[in-house]
């Protein structure tokens, strides 16, 4: 065998060896009963056409690949981004498995959560039991300064009240009853993670306003960032830009301290967040605005019923989207916009203009969550890019016509299509009938990128695949400028691949671009 305590090798090599690739080939022979290979390849062929195409787009009853996540993963996200709180999932060990592993390999730090380990006889009798002992645990094994309560399906299924499970396992002395223990309910067969983390963050504010007596403080935002796999630039990029400022902000829900935590010798089971006299305090601030807006719908109710003044943005990226943000904080708070920030925006004016040979025209299909790709293509457009197609398996009707109003408003958008609702396995159909350029989602694209050959670039949740894209910023000019700098890279790799032929295809011997 190849595999030997002198010789180890990574799975990807070890299963190209000989004994291997004969082992794989009579398993395949042997046990999954396979078709003829050329009626495999005919279909293969076949699904790459127009009339497979229709019949896709038309699939109801079935999703292949959906780009979006279940609720109780937007939950347990959100709940990382307040001050020493520990996720609780009201279900079955399983799925609290699937959120903390998903962002653990997404952000390559532990992600921290636990589970009332639901079972067959608390999907019969109800999880009380288990939520009662699951808070007792939690509070004495983990010390957490909060308790972020959420549900996956079996809890909601069968009809848990988490309210009165909460106030039970507090009159059983499971926690003190002052004990913060906010809820979300989040059935996780609807909606998507989106829609979790709007839930739990409005659970959250509602734990601590409900009820207190609001003293407005006039100048003072509160900034929801919503559910961002790039948290941790983004969330420092916009504290920077407000710091530049001046103005007096309140991050509700900051995770970025929590998934970049230092090696220095201390294990940080939590870090950073939104502290709890943050919350309580943010009750006063005069407005609310939320970085995305289809993230935090419930949220940004909750707060105009506390009579705070709202704005929602789509992921503020690029130019006019950073614009329209910076013009908000600045009209609340009644700060300028300093010449540090305005020399920024010029600088990423100038590198459009420097590049702008090689991004006019390109076509692009665009993948992620609602915000993501309005504000994805909005940036395309300003380089003199072409959307073609936009994709948002969790995209409602509402997101649709905010597409095609975007897309009805350039010259660059005239060929766009929006697709709310479709998955990944709509894409692929897509990007064999209208090919594009470049391909602009998560990892998961990476297998359209092998089948259509679309060069993929990952700038959505989740990215398993590549290492500390997290780390640095997207929104803002300064993101812009990465995110520009990021697509320029991936056109001049292809260009160099495709000319690297020795007196064929080096023809132009072009070091210079």
């Amino acid at each position: 065998m190849p595999q030997s305590a002198e010789k180890i090798l990574d799975h990807a090599p070890l299963f190209r060896e000989p004994e291997y690739r004969q082992m794989l080939a009579e398993k395949k022979l042997n046990f999954e009963c396979p078709h003829p290979e050329r009626l495999v390849t005919d279909q293969r062929e076949y699904t790459k056409g127009w009339e497979y195409r229709e019949k896709n787009l038309a699939r109801e009853a079935l999703v292949v690949n959906p780009a979006k996540a279940c609720q109780p993963l937007g939950a347990v996200f959100a709940a990382a981004g307040f001050e020493r709180t520990m996720s609780f999932v009201h279900g079955s060990q399983g799925c609290v498995a699937y959120y903390r592993s998903h962002l653990s390999r997404h952000f390559k730090e532990p992600s921290s959560a636990v589970s009332s380990s639901m079972t067959e006889d608390a999907a019969v009798f109800g999880g009380l039991k288990n939520m009662i002992d699951g808070l007792a645990n939690t509070y004495s094994l983990y010390d957490p300064k909060m308790i972020a309560v959420s549900t996956t399906c079996m809890a909601e299924v069968i009809g848990d009240d988490l309210h009165g499970f909460i106030e039970n396992a507090k009159s059983e002395g499971a926690v003190p009853p002052e004990f913060d223990v906010p809820f979300a309910h989040t059935p996780a067969f609807v909606g998507s993670h989106v829609d979790g983390y709007d839930s739990m963050v409005k659970g959250i504010l509602e734990h601590f306003w409900k009820g207190k007596e609001r003293t407005q403080a006039a100048g003072t935002i509160n900034i929801i960032p919503g559910f961002d796999g790039f948290c941790v630039g983004n969330n420092r990029e916009a504290k920077r830009l407000l710091d530049l400022m001046g103005v007096s902000y309140t991050f509700i829900q900051d995770a970025s301290d929590q998934f970049d935590t230092p090696s220095d010798g201390e294990y940080r089971m939590y870090d950073g967040g939104t502290t709890i006299n943050e919350v309580r305090a943010a009750l006063n601030a005069q407005a609310t605005l939320s970085l995305q807006h289809y993230n935090t719908r419930k949220t940004l109710e909750y707060c105009q019923e506390v009579e705070q003044a709202t704005a929602s943005f789509h992921y503020p990226l690029g130019i006019q989207a950073t614009d329209e943000f910076l013009m908000k904080v600045s009209e609340i708070s009644g700060k300028e916009i300093p010449e540090t920030i305005r020399l920024e925006r010029g600088r990423l004016v100038d590198a459009m203009a420097d590049s702008q040979s090689w991004l006019h025209g390109k076509t692009y299909a665009i993948y992620g969550d609602p915000d993501f790709v309005y504000a994805m293509a909005r940036f395309v457009m300003e380089t003199g890019g072409e959307p073609r197609h936009c994709l948002a398996t969790n995209g409602t009707a509402a997101w649709e016509a905010e597409m095609k109003a975007l897309f009805a408003a350039s010259h660059f958008g005239k060929d766009a299509k929006v697709w709310a609702g479709k998955d990944l396995w709509a894409m692929r159909s897509l990007l064999f009938t209208e090919p594009v350029d470049l391909l602009i989602g998560n990892s998961y694209g990476k297998y359209l990128e092998r089948d259509t050959g679309t060069p993929l670039i990952r700038l959505m949740f989740p990215i398993f695949d590549r290492h500390h894209h997290h780390r640095f910023p997207l929104i803002g000019y300064q993101g812009g400028l990465r995110l520009m700098t990021t697509i320029l890279d991936k056109i001049f790799d292809r260009l160099d691949r495709e000319t690297m032929q020795t007196a064929v295809t080096d023809y132009s011997y072009d070091l210079t671009r």
